[in-house]
Formats: C-alpha cells, structure tokens, sequence
C-alpha cells in the first residue's frame, strides 16, 4: 500500500538542506548542487534546512519586530524616512504595489539595509541603517539576523555557481557589501472585505536570491509552469528560498524566477496578523547582469539587454512606486 501524501515530505516545493554542501563529503555536497540546481531551474523555490539562524536568534527577531509593529501609528511614521524611495526604516500601510498594479499591498514593512565594511565609497552611497529608539534590542538584533541570513545565502550562491559551471567563489566579490535588505513584514488584520487588493500581490523578485523566514503557514503561494498557484509551505525549521530576476537575466532564464503571491486568509482569519520576513540578497550595483555565454546557445538565445544590477533595481523602484522617474 502506498504511503499517504505529506506536503512536508515532497510537496511542490523541493527540500534541501545545506548541511550537505558544508559536508567534508564530496557526493553530498555534490547532491546538494544537483538538487537545489534542478529546483530552480523547475519551479525556482526550494525549502531549505541547515542554515545558520538559531532558534534563539529567530525568536528574538520576532519578538522585536512585533514589539516594533505594535507601537503607536505616530511614533512608526517618525521612522519613514523621506528621499531614501523606502530603502530604509519604516514604510507604512498600502504604499507598495506590485508591478501594473495600482492598489497598494496590505502590509506595513521596515528596512535593514548592508552594514558597509572597508569600502567608504559604498559607506557613503547606501542609506544609513535607522535607530528604532523605542526598542533597545530591536537593530542588535535585526542585524545579527541579517548577517547570518546573508552568509546562508553566500553559500546558496556558491552551490549555484557550481551547478552553472562556474568558479565555485564567482559571486562572493559581487554580494560583498551587496545592496541586500532584510524586510521584516506585518501584515496587519483585514477589517473589512478588500476591494481588489491582497497582502502581497503577485510578483517576481527584483534580486539575486530571496531567503525567506515564516513561511510556515497558508499564505505564500507560487505559479507553477502550468499557470496553477501551488501554496508553498515550509517547516518550522526551513526557509523559503526563490530566484529573483537578477540571477533569471544573469542566467538567460536558466534559473526561473517565479511569480508568487501573498493571498488574503479565509474571512474566519480576518482577525489575525500574519508576519513574514525576507531577506533580498543584491549585488553591489556596478556588477553586470549580462547574459552568461554558457546559459547562451542555439535553442537558448539571449533573451534580456545588457544592463547592470544598479540600473535594473531603479528601473523596478519606479515601477514598484518607491522611486519617482
């Protein structure tokens, strides 16, 4: 008799776990490449286990990032930072919208951007990162959790270096000091029916990689080859992680970055929040996305124009409303 269906054991959404790359043994690590290769070449998600966020380190965050929500409208809107196109700080209810569409986003959000080392010229082009006074542990915290959240994806890159045909370290000079932010999310409790607006709507990542955390429940929901939304669920111990379309145009679309959505619970959940919290890994901006040759053949011609990352992540923050043209 065959064994029941278990979305956690083999969903839509493939596992992987990234102990197996650190492995001094060569056939795991080789696994690990092949798996979380096919994985985005296919649907472009992966569940993955074995990353460096403790237990400890998660709980505090959402500890601190649901004492940051909480506060008073007045005192969060005092962290909106004016002139920085929401790179920064405290972004308030409805103002992001997806891509072609007008209605804002259900979700308030904040910004921990890079933490600059040895380069003052990047020093000087980034934002700096906003003191929550109100909450002394909240910016220890947030950036301790972006630190480990960007050595996890360093290693997620390093496999998909490998999987690509590249020098294993091809993207380590690129995501040094990288533009990449951490955005933790509220999405706050619906109180009456939504005209035509949902938490997040449908969407393709603007960067290299997505490492997301809290993904654990009905929410988040990814478009499969046949056009199906499929909800993408990790477990307790995973984070979701998705190709964005820098790596896409990097790669021809070798890698696919997937359109995916946040969808509005049932109405008896209209009174809960839901708290979600990406980790958007950016290159610095003068790194090229031109078309690899070797993802470049007769049946796979170029698909995107050269351009670097800096002028393709402006190009998506006017389209996004965050930036004036």
């Amino acid at each position: 008799m065959e064994a029941p269906f278990k979305y956690g054991d083999m969903s839509a959404i493939p596992s992987v776990d990234l102990s197996d790359f650190l492995s001094d043994d060569p056939l795991k690590k080789e696994k690990f490449v092949r798996e979380i290769g096919t994985a985005f070449e296919d649907i472009g998600f992966v569940a993955l286990s074995g990353h460096f966020l403790s237990d400890a380190l998660v709980a505090d965050l959402y500890k601190q990032v649901k004492a940051f929500f909480a506060l008073p409208e007045t005192i969060k809107k005092g962290y909106e930072i004016p002139g920085v196109g929401g790179q920064r700080g405290y972004t308030s209810f409805g103002k992001e919208h997806a891509k072609g569409r007008k209605e804002g986003d259900l979700k308030e959000f904040w910004h921990f951007g890079q933490y600059v080392e040895d380069n003052p010229k990047l020093a000087k082009e980034y934002p700096e990162n906003v003191t929550v006074a109100e909450l002394p542990e909240f910016n220890t915290v947030g950036k301790e959790t972006y630190k480990m959240l960007e050595k996890t994806a360093r290693y997620v890159l390093r496999a998909l270096a490998l999987h690509l045909h590249l020098e294993e370290n091809y993207f380590d000079a690129f995501i040094k000091n990288g533009n990449s932010i951490l955005r933790p999310i509220h999405y706050p409790p619906i109180v009456e029916a939504p005209k035509a607006a949902v938490r997040a709507a449908a969407h393709g990542d603007i960067n290299l990689i997505t490492l997301l955390m809290g993904a654990h429940g009905k929410g988040l929901q990814v478009q499969n080859h046949k056009g199906e939304w499929v909800d993408a669920i990790a477990q307790p111990d995973q984070l979701m992680i998705n190709v964005g379309d820098m790596l896409s145009r990097l790669t021809n679309n070798k890698l696919k970055s997937t359109i995916h959505q946040v969808v509005n619970p049932p109405k008896e959940f209209w009174g809960t929040s839901r708290y979600s919290i990406p980790f958007f890994m950016h290159p610095v901006s003068d790194m090229s996305l031109n078309c690899l040759a070797n993802c470049i053949d007769k049946d796979h011609p170029k698909q995107f124009e050269d351009i670097t990352a800096g002028e393709y992540l402006n190009e998506r923050l006017v389209e996004l409303g965050l930036v004036k043209k």
